[in-house]
């Protein structure tokens, strides 16, 4: 078990750091879009939050993507099944129920869903944060 752990922290450090550079990117953009003259249309804000929000797919499915070479490394997914999918369902944590890990993983699945809870919350974040600082741009301007 407590090769498991280890492996499972380090696996969810690494996609924390993913998700860092990730986000400490998104935010330095959307800043610097923050002060373009377009900022009082409402495609200009839907812009920023769709490229916000799209990004931050991207850094998830890389996140997923790690967890599955890790899976695959590690032995731990159940013969027959899509080792993609696996991935997906424990970081979601969505538990079809349809996919068990090996007994030599089992830890491993509580630990990426918690991974993938945490980094899910830490992007909404993100993407409130967003919003709001657009409108409150927006509203420096006057516009509705």
């Amino acid at each position: 078990m407590l090769r498991q752990l280890l492996v499972g922290d380090a696996i969810s450090l690494g996609n924390i750091a993913i998700d860092a550079i990730v986000m400490a990117t998104v935010v330095a953009t959307a800043r610097n879009a923050l002060k373009w003259d377009r900022r009082q249309s409402h495609a200009w804000l839907a812009a920023v939050m769709v490229a916000t929000v799209g990004v931050l797919m991207v850094a998830h499915v890389a996140e997923v993507m790690t967890w599955s070479l890790a899976d695959v490394i590690l032995d731990v997914v159940p013969a027959g099944t899509d080792v993609l999918y696996f991935a997906f369902v424990n970081d979601t944590t969505l538990g079809y129920g349809d996919v068990v890990r090996s007994s030599a993983g089992a830890l491993l699945g509580p630990m990426a869903a918690m991974n993938g809870v945490l980094l899910f919350g830490w992007s909404t974040a993100v993407i409130f944060e967003m919003l709001r600082q657009a409108m409150r741009s927006r509203d420096r301007t006057g516009e509705p």
